[in-house]
């Protein structure tokens, strides 16, 4: 057997194989739990709906409520303060644990994000369902591998990579989109084995999930087919408009998160958390009471706004409530996503847009294009991924014949934010996240070398391949007796016997050893501690 042959046969039993089977069983797993957690919420939104219709037309009951929200408030505290992971949005803590920021228990984390975004929901609190569904896909990605835990634990990230892009995909109907979210937005860069495994678990969840539609009649998509009108290259003025306007507000409301946050995490730091949320349940009961249009997650918002557009100061109103409401709920740490909320902005955003245009002139029959365009832009320009907004606009809204429209607006926005260096919203959100989490702790800076041991997951795999441990960068890599090389792109072929030098920060040293010494084999190190952030 040639040397190459074998390089072959190595290559797809160490990688291919384990990445279609964690692959496989990931998708499945997370099918099945998504699905049901989306009727789950479908459910439960509509009992909300119907909740505040009864209220406004009962509000001797409100007392109640209110009495109920003081409980309720207590025991999320309570909650929270055991299972920190359980708070804020669930795209920004999935990609804290998939880039190995932060711990996790899957099965506790999988059923209290299951049920307490239920409660946000029944609330009406406009958070959505989409950041718990990658959270939870997340999750059940480590679930599929923790039964071989002990042989085969470097590959929980990877699975856990694949589930996120299984929980998207399941819950938006736009396989594509869920991905390039994992290239683009989880990790950041190209790997072929995050590429496989990505694919592998959006193929099997998208297949599962296709079979449960056709025996329990669940509507896969996230929306209904959009008629859009003709657009000529006459009309590339239109998205470029949209692209600026979004844009611009998309600097402004990234700022107003952040200064939201601050407040909430720094300037009321000594208020016990469950007089935040409560109070954040109560300006939700208010605002819902007003219109339902105020609060939920904003599906039937976006429904709303794609076919007709309500007076310009409700609109006004729709976008500051929302954006207060939801920033504040994020802030407090309740359980729902983002992603679906941030769809609603642009919606508005792009709603206004339009009015406006309309006024000066422009044909009634581009309203529903441009409020399309706009929830494109604003996913490019508050979470900063392009890539996803374009194929998600073409999975998910109906763009696939305005392919030139779609670019257009999203990098106009994207480049406007890069321009104002605002950071994504997925970025602040985190960032508070772990700032909480390792609140008080000493993050340490190692500078050391680990050799690459025979037969470790290392071996035959190029450095970009591999899911190093959070902050680790490889310096350099020293083979047999020549000079030491910086890979600048990642692409070196690790081979056993390599010398790496390493540097990394942590806040946990004994779990980053771990992890790293389950990648290039056990073996003893001196590590020289750098520097104390």
């Amino acid at each position: 057997m040639s040397a190459k042959f074998k390089n072959y046969i190595n290559y797809f039993i160490n990688l291919v194989c384990p990445a279609f089977v964690f692959g496989s069983i990931t998708g499945v797993l997370t099918a099945l739990v998504i699905t049901s957690y989306k009727v789950c919420a479908g459910i439960v939104i509509g009992v909300s709906e119907s909740g505040y219709s009864f209220l406004r037309t009962n509000p001797y009951w409100i007392a109640l409520v209110i009495v109920g929200f003081i409980g309720l408030s207590i025991l999320l505290s309570f909650l929270y303060k055991k299972v920190p992971n359980l708070k804020g949005g669930g795209i920004p803590t999935s990609i804290g644990i998939l880039r190995g920021v932060l711990p996790f228990k899957w099965f506790t984390h999988t059923v209290g994000v299951f049920f307490l975004s239920l409660l946000s929901f029944l609330i009406g609190v406009p958070l959505g369902n989409e950041g718990p569904s990658v959270q939870m896909g997340t999750l059940l990605g480590g679930a599929s591998v923790s039964p071989l835990l002990k042989k085969h634990r470097v590959w929980s990230r990877y699975s856990m990579t694949g589930g996120s892009c299984a929980g998207f995909s399941v819950a938006t109907g736009a396989p594509v989109s869920g991905i390039v979210f994992a290239l683009e937005e989880a990790h950041q860069s190209f790997s072929p084995m995050i590429m496989i495994v990505a694919s592998t678990s959006v193929m099997f969840a998208h297949i599962t999930t296709e079979i449960l539609s056709l025996f329990f009649n669940i509507n896969t998509r996230l929306f209904h087919e959009i008629a859009l009108p003709e657009v000529k290259i006459s009309h590339i003025w239109i998205p470029v408009i949209v692209g600026i306007v979004v844009g611009v507000l998309a600097v402004i409301i990234l700022k107003y998160y952040k200064f939201i946050s601050f407040v909430v995490n720094k300037k009321l730091s000594s208020v016990p958390h469950k007089y935040k949320i409560f109070a954040v349940y109560v300006l939700t009961l208010i605002a819902g009471l007003c219109s339902f249009s105020f609060v939920s997650t904003g599906h039937h918002l976006i429904d709303e706004l794609m076919v007709s557009s309500p007076a310009f100061v409700m609109l006004v109103a729709i976008l500051l409530i929302r954006t207060t409401l939801t920033f504040s709920a994020n802030s407090c740490g309740i359980t729902g996503g983002l992603f679906l909320p941030i769809m609603a902005i642009g919606a508005t955003v792009a709603a206004l847009t339009g009015k406006g245009l309309v006024t000066l002139g422009v044909s009634e029959e581009f309203y529903t294009f441009i409020v399309v365009l706009g929830i494109s832009a604003c996913i490019s320009g508050m979470m900063k991924t392009p890539f996803t907004a374009m194929v998600f606009a073409i999975e998910a809204l109906s763009c696939s014949g305005y392919i030139l429209p779609v670019i257009v607006a999203t990098c106009i926005s994207y480049v406007i934010t890069e321009m104002f260096g605002v950071q994504s919203i997925t970025d602040i959100a985190l960032d508070n996240t772990v700032e909480n989490y390792y609140h008080g702790k000493e993050c340490k800076v190692y500078d050391t070398f680990v050799e690459v041991e025979l037969n470790s997951f290392a071996v035959g795999k190029q450095i970009r391949d591999i899911l190093w441990p959070s902050n680790l960068f490889v310096l350099s890599v020293k083979r047999e007796d020549s000079d030491a090389e910086v890979d600048v792109h990642g692409g070196k072929q690790l081979k056993s016997g390599d010398i790496l030098h390493i540097r990394y920060s942590t806040y946990d040293e004994p779990a980053t050893k771990e992890e790293l010494l389950s990648i290039v084999g056990s073996q003893d190190f001196d590590e020289h501690i750098d520097n104390v952030i």
